[in-house]
Formats: C-alpha cells, sequence, structure tokens
C-alpha cells in the first residue's frame, strides 16, 4: 500500500534513499510517529512494514488493536510513503531487497523474537541498519498499565478528581490495580510526558491556508488516537481546503467523561492529531462549547464538523455547537467506525485484563533485567578505568 506514487524528489541524479521501518504499532501513539518522522528524515521514502496479528502472537503476546486498524493507523501517518502489510517479526534481507532499500531505522532498544534473538541482528551484520532515538515516556505497555490500573497520574496537574471507575471493572478490582500505580510497581510505571516547542514545531505541518481555502473546524478528545478518529478527520478535510483541529484539555474532558478520561494527557492527545496527514493545524486546550473566537480569532472558519451519532452536551447542559448552528456552518457526518471508540478499546483490555497483567508482568521483569545488566555493564567499566 502506497500513499505517494513516486519516491520524494530529489537532487538531479541522485537515487533516493529508501528507508525501511517495521512494528507492531499497536495502539499507534506519537512515540510510534517520532520514530517514523527520525526516520523519514534519514533519506527520501519511507516504508514501513507492519506485523501481522498471527506474528505479534508468536513472538511477542495478544495485540489491543486489531491487523487491518494497525495498518490503517501506521497509513495515515503524514511521514509514511508505503505500507507493506503482514511484515516478517525478524526482519529479512529478501524484504529489504524487494523494496529496494538502503537501510532499516529502529529505535535505540533492543527488540527480541521469541527465541529470544535480536530481530535485527541479521541487518545489522550486513551493515544495514540505523538507530534513531526513542521517544521517552510513552509506550503500548505504558498506556495498556494505565487502563488496567485506572490511574490519573498522567494528567495535567489541576485535573478533578475521579467521579467512577470504567464500566466492567469493580471498584475493588479498581483499587487493587491502583495500588500498583507507583513508579515501582508491578504493572507499569506512570510516565508523565512533558512535551515542548520544539517537539511541536517538528509535528506540526507548518501550512497556513492560501487565500479562498475553506477552512473546517472539528473539536474532541481524541484520545487513544486510532483509526476511527482518522477515518472522521478524513471525512471531514473533504469538506474543505484546511482542517484545524481543537483538542480539549484534560480537566474538560474528565468533567464530561468522569473516571480516569482521558486516557492520554492533552500534550499527547494533541501530538496524536499533528501526525495525522489529514491534521493542517491544532488548537491546544480548545473549549468544549464552540465559540466566536474558535471561529473567527485563529482563522475564519468556514465550517464546523461533527459526527452524526455523537451528541454531547457541555457540563451546564447547553449544546456545544449551538452557535454554528446558528450561524448555519454546521454540518454532521457519519461515524465510519461505530465499533471503535475510546471506551471499546479500554473494554478490549478489561475483558482480557488477565492476559495483559502477565503481559506487563513479563516486560517488567525484561525491563527490570536489562536495566540491572546495563548498571553492571557501567560499574564494570568504571572499575576498569580505576
Amino acid at each position: 500500500m502506497s500513499n505517494t506514487s513516486t519516491g520524494a524528489s530529489t537532487a538531479a541524479g541522485r537515487k533516493p534513499i529508501r528507508v525501511w521501518v517495521d512494528g507492531c504499532f499497536d495502539m499507534m501513539h506519537f512515540g510510534h510517529a517520532n520514530a517514523l518522522r527520525q526516520a523519514r528524515a534519514m533519506g527520501d521514502y519511507l516504508v514501513v512494514g507492519v506485523h501481522s496479528d498471527a506474528e505479534i502472537e508468536k513472538n511477542k503476546g495478544p495485540c489491543v488493536m486489531k491487523e487491518d486498524e494497525r495498518y490503517a493507523a501506521v497509513a495515515a501517518c503524514k511521514w509514511v510513503d508505503e505500507i507493506v502489510k503482514d511484515a516478517p517479526y525478524v526482519t529479512a534481507l529478501e524484504m529489504l531487497d524487494e523494496y529496494n532499500i538502503d537501510f532499516v531505522v529502529h529505535g535505540d532498544d533492543i527488540t527480541t523474537a521469541a527465541d529470544g534473538t535480536d530481530c535485527y541482528q541479521i541487518v545489522k551484520d550486513a551493515g544495514r541498519y540505523q538507530e534513531c532515538k526513542r521517544t521517552v515516556g510513552i509506550s503500548t505497555t505504558e498506556l495498556v498499565g494505565r487502563m488496567l490500573l485506572l490511574t490519573r497520574d498522567h494528567h495535567i496537574r489541576g485535573s478533578r478528581s475521579i467521579k467512577s471507575p470504567i464500566q466492567g471493572v469493580d471498584e475493588v478490582t479498581a483499587a487493587n490495580f491502583s495500588q500498583g500505580s507507583k513508579p515501582a510497581g508491578a504493572l507499569t510505571g506512570i510516565a508523565h510526558y512533558l512535551s515542548t516547542s520544539k517537539k511541536i514545531i517538528q509535528f506540526s505541518s507548518g501550512r497556513e491556508p492560501k487565500p479562498g481555502d475553506r477552512v473546517v473546524y472539528v473539536d474532541g478528545a481524541f484520545d487513544l488516537f486510532h483509526t476511527g478518529h482518522i477515518e472522521f478527520f478524513k471525512r471531514a478535510r473533504e469538506l474543505g481546503d484546511y482542517l484545524l483541529v481543537g483538542v480539549h484539555d484534560d480537566q474538560t474532558v474528565n468533567a464530561v467523561k468522569g473516571g480516569n478520561f482521558p486516557v492520554m494527557n492533552l500534550q499527547e492527545r494533541v501530538l496524536g492529531a499533528l501526525q495525522c496527514r489529514y491534521v493542517d493545524e491544532v488548537i491546544i486546550g480548545a473549549p468544549f462549547s464552540v465559540t466566536k473566537d474558535v471561529l473567527e480569532d485563529v482563522y475564519h472558519v468556514d465550517a464546523v464538523v461533527h459526527g452524526a451519532s455523537d451528541q454531547p452536551l457541555d457540563i451546564d447542559g447547553r449544546d456545544p455547537y449551538d452557535l454554528p448552528k446558528q450561524l448555519g456552518i454546521y454540518r454532521e457526518v457519519e461515524h465510519p467506525r461505530l465499533d471503535l471508540t475510546t471506551t471499546a478499546i479500554i473494554e478490549r483490555i478489561i475483558a482480557n485484563r488477565h492476559v495483559y497483567i502477565e503481559r506487563q508482568a513479563r516486560k517488567a521483569k525484561k525491563a527490570l533485567a536489562e536495566a540491572e545488566a546495563e548498571q553492571r555493564e557501567k560499574e564494570l567499566k568504571a572499575a576498569c578505568h580505576l
């Protein structure tokens, strides 16, 4: 599957550098996108191999998202030129040659197959491997941990208190999970990702609407950014030339939805939206009800689009789209994936929580062993210099 008909343009006479990245891309988050951004910057054309459910189950354990959902999420990333479905878990030279790849890029962490071997040893030995910096503070494992623990530790300070546990998890279970929300817990340590202006700029398109462009505005939490959001953005973008996305802050989302929502904090959700190829610009911390400022202060908004099946009310009971409806610029689009919502993703994890708890424990044990090995290596090097 390709997003572009040809490789990126290059200087006259130079062969385009083709880069390969592969992975599970489960719950495609901004950490994945940042790796793809870095890999794309190393070359001219980025091919991304996505493993099938069967390959991941055999080597790693169950995924939260189904393979078709993961394929669509990767294809929608703005830095991806082409995806390869059902890519082998252990990267093969034959696959790289088939797609005319110059080198493979992976984060600076080790990925192993079911037998414990390095998935990239073959390409490393062939001199076709480069590393990019892993995004600290975010991972699929950490996100699953937040949902298992029903924690709100990741929210930006100022959020209100928990109102109720997620449906399907009783209060005793929630309390037991929550005891592990400390950094030393067996399930996970809760990261506090803080974005910077540099990261926002790296993810931004930097494009302004041209004179005469029709600006479309959509808003929401866009939590656990998924293919339902992607398809909604795509349909909204088709109604204009420029898509402006308002992302609500943590306090607002929690006041409306309760529980431990949002699962991802504001900065994480903003980066998730910005990496999508259909998004041109984001309003960070947009008001829940569409105001005159939203419609006029950033850009002149020509249409406000919302999902036809989702009709939320503000915390004071008002229709948040009252103003655009009065102005005649409100439009609705059918939600393309009624079966896929943030709540549905959480329910998948809760329904199989024992499997995920075991997986989290295995990963925590592995991470601890790797940290201890790294510490021993540092101590050994220090002793050698004495």
